[in-house]
């Protein structure tokens, strides 16, 4: 992609072009172009330590970025790019190239080069690949591929593997290789990513101290003004660009761990405030490492400098030297005391302050706590909701969702901008310990101030100098795991868990055994920890027999723990994919929890004779309890066209252990397509429900029709549809089941959800019961192991952080937790119908020794318990106690004639009282 650039804008100038469209490429070449990208830096293998892009210049004259960017969003992302890289105040030289560093997978590789210009910003290098966008400001791009690829800021885009946003006729190639980058010949660029760029081995070139500098304008001359008059009352400063001077005390220093800055806050401001009218901020950040490094916490400071805006953060960047600390009297800046949730005009006016926030928060959002020290905060006593999981899909209460999601979050950071996964990088996380938990949904207060602060388009909220492990946190955090699920009842429990691609066969054994070769993911030493890709489609799990031990510890310790008669698991080996037995990772898991367990408790329904074609390397199985349960017949698996993209459900009849056929139910367990990609009707429509979504409807349309077939086979009515289905509960492919009469039955019973994602709390992991059987649900409940806790206790991300964070306890064995429904699987005999109490004489016998047989029923209930009487003209002459609807009555004193005797029940706890009379001839 090309601009008008250089002596060609000159020109465009003079001839009127100015607002014209902009210039196609030409192979001579007229702007800057990104020339190389290298996506694997520091994995296993690796050629260099880090990722790099590497800019070049194909003209005749010098080229300058200051003020450019590079710029960088996931594969199918439309919305902003998340990663902008400031190339800060360069030029590059006729020819020349400037070398722009990213982040380290590992410790792996040479050191580059020095790079001109350094982030952490992660470029993927995985099959899905991303875009990398050349950007003449900092202003992070946005929008579909028309969009971006129409910005007038837009200098060169590189879309490779599954990217949406490209130029020309296709993405450039997908890059596996640790020793290859993407490369452009020559600097030519035709404008078509796939033709332009290929595979050649990583030649990183840096520009040096020829680039430095740029154009620079230099500063007018300061004006005075206040805090507040910089900030001004909207989300840029109205003095930006402007030499300002002003005053404030250090609220905040970060002369460590990458902020590089003091927070400013004008003397005596804070406190109680009224946010109705308080519309401009009395804080502001300085933006300089040696001012951070210069003064303290207290101190009144006059600081001149030029007011920028950071990515919606407003500074002020001095000089050197250009600050003086004042020996003078200074009131004291309180805390304001606020109250989340905040709209964003109301976060603007409290920019850059401290704070005291008021209530009470929970904790909703953990994914970047062990790689960067972030937490996401709700306020309230709730997590964030996923909106699709609370609302329907493009609906005005969807929106409302997203609205309150929006005013509810606030990340708490550390203060810095530290990766603390990165190689080389010895300060342990704070936040994580061993003996801590730090989960989603936890209640969160404040202890102390934090500084209220804009960074990576999240509102954060600062301490006042860097957090380190073991330091003093500004928040408590509550504990909220649970030895075990809640008891859910019944003589039978179904359970559905995702076992986080469990493979036995490693990467390693993969590669031993020449059927492909694997990239991986290190630990900080290096070492491989799982896979991250084979060629041919491989494994997805651990990387050798002792990553496999750490993780299959963590699941058999959670699936015994669960204690569930019949577990669905999804996400486990396919063995047959690696030409040994379908059921061979299935029986060795079963082995591991029985040697846990101490006896075989534990059996695999084994795979039916009838298998699909072709299948994914992961499926879906059934485990269950010994003595328990027993399955009927051979398990059916769903080998629709519908499920081309997925997982076939699999389908087992079972039995409680010495019933009979009446007692019998069927499971059907399911691993819908993902929401990560799709292309035509699957293509994201931006509803919220993600890519796809137009294939987990027809799947859940095909499952309802199976899952009749299935009963009929089975003759049943009671039937569980169970597993990851990849919706969330008021999806379209939820509202199909629905329709179709089925019960989300854990949704009944408990407000618990299975799934944390980009820190919005949901469940992709359901029970559907027919009418028949949730008739008979006792309970369900969602045991919160995994999508609360932290990724950096899970089996792959061991040695991440220096801190040890593994154990071979059930908390996060997973991503997905497991779901567990009890119900009375036995079909109980009916109950008698009780009717009328009925005396009935059903025998006699004559003198000298006279007695009486005597039925008592109350319709089908017999009487049991209760007397009966038989009377002679009042007199009573026989008592018997009726047993089992009997008795039988001796008589004694009966007068000598034709009698008319008296029976008289009294009644019992179930029948009432009777009497009936009898004919009688002595």
């Amino acid at each position: 992609m090309r601009r008008l650039g250089g002596l060609a804008l000159a020109a465009a100038l003079v001839g009127g072009l100015l607002g014209a469209a902009p210039v196609q490429a030409s192979p001579d070449g007229d702007e800057v172009v990104i020339s190389e990208a290298y996506l694997n830096g520091g994995s296993s293998g690796a050629t260099f330590l880090n990722k790099y892009v590497e800019l070049s210049n194909p003209t005749d004259e010098a080229i300058d970025v200051s003020g450019w960017s590079v710029q960088y969003r996931s594969f199918s992302s439309t919305s902003a790019f998340t990663g902008v890289i400031p190339l800060g105040e360069h030029q590059i030289e006729p020819g020349g190239t400037l070398l722009v560093g990213a982040n380290s997978n590992a410790a792996n590789g040479a050191a580059l080069p020095t790079p001109d210009v350094t982030s952490n910003i992660a470029f993927s290098g995985n099959t899905n690949g991303g875009t990398l966008a050349l950007v003449s400001s900092t202003t992070a791009l946005s929008g579909d591929r028309a969009a971006v690829l129409g910005s007038d800021q837009l200098v060169d885009l590189v879309g490779y593997g599954a990217s949406a946003t490209y130029e020309g006729s296709a993405p450039a190639p997908r890059q596996y290789s640790v020793t290859a980058s993407l490369n452009r010949t020559d600097a030519i660029d035709t404008d078509d990513n796939a033709t332009d760029l290929t595979g050649a081995a990583p030649t990183p070139q840096a520009c040096g101290e020829a680039c430095d500098g740029g154009v620079v304008t230099p500063p007018g001359p300061a004006i005075d003004a206040t805090i507040a008059e910089i900030q001004g009352d909207g989300a840029a400063s109205p003095l930006e660009g402007t030499t300002v001077t002003t005053r404030g005390v250090v609220t905040a220093a970060y002369p460590t761990g990458g902020l590089d800055g003091v927070y400013l806050q004008t003397p005596g401001t804070g406190g109680d405030l009224d946010l109705a009218t308080h519309d401009t901020s009395d804080g502001i950040f300085g933006y300089s490492a040696a001012l951070a490094d210069d003064v303290r916490i207290g101190d009144l400071v006059e600081v001149t400098g030029e007011v920028t805006e950071f990515f919606g953060l407003t500074e002020i960047t001095p000089a050197a030297g250009g600050w003086t600390v004042l020996d003078e009297p200074v009131e004291a800046v309180k805390p304001a005391t606020i109250a989340f949730p905040l709209t964003e005009q109301e976060r603007e006016s409290l920019e850059g302050m401290v704070l005291a926030p008021q209530g009470g928060f929970t904790l909703t959002n953990n994914f970047a706590t062990s790689t960067f020290a972030e937490i996401g905060l709700a306020s309230g006593d709730t997590g964030l909701p996923q909106p699709t999981d609370v609302a329907r899909p493009g609906t005005p209460e969807y929106d409302a969702v997203v609205a309150e999601n929006a005013r509810r979050l606030v990340t708490v950071d550390d203060g810095a901008t530290v990766n603390y996964t990165r190689g080389g990088q010895d300060d342990p996380v704070p936040w994580l310990r061993p003996d801590n938990e730090v989960r989603t949904g936890a209640p969160v207060t404040f202890t102390d101030p934090v500084v209220l602060d804009f960074r990576n388009s999240l509102w954060k909220l600062q301490p006042t100098q860097q957090l380190l492990a073991g330091g003093d946190e500004p928040i408590t955090i509550g504990s909220t795991r649970v030895a075990a699920p809640q008891d859910v009842g019944g003589d039978v429990s179904i359970a559905s868990f995702n076992v986080l691609n469990y493979f036995t066969v490693t990467g390693e054994i993969f590669e031993a055994n020449g059927l492909g070769s694997c990239t991986y993911y290190t630990d900080r030493t290096g070492a491989r920890v799982t896979v991250n890709r084979c060629n041919p489609d491989g494994p997805r799990g651990a990387a050798d027999a002792v990553n496999l031990a750490r993780q299959q510890a963590k699941i058999v310790a959670a699936i015994n723990t669960l204690d569930a008669d019949v577990v669905s698991l999804e996400e486990i080996e396919n063995s047959a994919a690696f030409g040994i037995d379908r059921d061979t990772a299935l029986r060795a898991l079963v082995g591991a929890l029985n040697e846990a367990a101490g006896r075989e408790q534990w059996a695999a329904v084994t795979s039916p004779a009838a298998l699909p074609e072709s299948e994914d390397v992961i499926r879906t199985a059934f485990i269950h309890r010994v003595g328990v349960v027993e399955p009927v017949g051979e398990s059916v698996i769903n080998d629709a066209p519908a499920f081309d993209n997925a997982r076939e459900p699999l389908s087992q009849e079972f039995r409680p252990t010495g019933g009979d056929a009446d007692d019998d139910f069927v499971v059907i367990v399911n691993h819908f397509k993902s929401k990560g990609s799709g292309s035509g009707d699957d293509a994201d429509t931006g509803d919220g429900q993600a890519a796809s979504n137009a294939s987990r409807v027809r799947q859940a349309t095909e499952l309802v029709a199976f899952a009749e077939r299935q009963q009929t086979a089975a003759d049943t009515n009671r039937l569980f549809l169970t597993g990851d289905f990849n919706a969330y509960s008021k999806e379209d492919p939820i509202r199909v089941l629905e329709d179709a009469g089925y019960v989300n039955v854990p949704a009944r019973y408990t407000d618990k959800v299975t799934y944390q994602f980009g820190g919005l709390l949901g469940s992709l992991d359901h029970i559907f019961a027919s009418p028949a059987a949730n008739a008979d649900v006792t309970g369900a409940d969602v045991w919160d192991i995994n999508a609360d806790e932290s990724i950096g206790r899970e089996y792959s991300r061991y040695r991440n952080n220096v801190t040890d964070l593994y154990d071979a306890s059930p908390f996060r064995a997973s991503d997905h937790d497991p779901a567990i429904v009890g119900f009375n699987a036995v079909v109980a005999d009916p109950e008698p119908e009780i009717g009328p109490t009925r005396i009935t004489v059903t025998g006699t016998t004559g003198p000298p020794r006279t007695t009486i047989s005597v039925s008592v029923v109350g319709g089908e209930v017999p009487a049991d318990g209760g007397r009966l009487l038989v009377l002679d003209r009042r007199r009573t002459v026989g008592v018997a106690t009726v047993r089992d609807g009997q008795a039988t009555v001796r008589l004694t004193g009966v007068g000598r004639g034709k009698r008319s005797l008296s029976l008289v029940y009294e009644g019992d706890d179930t029948l009432g009282p009777a009497d009936a009379s009898y004919a009688w001839k002595g």
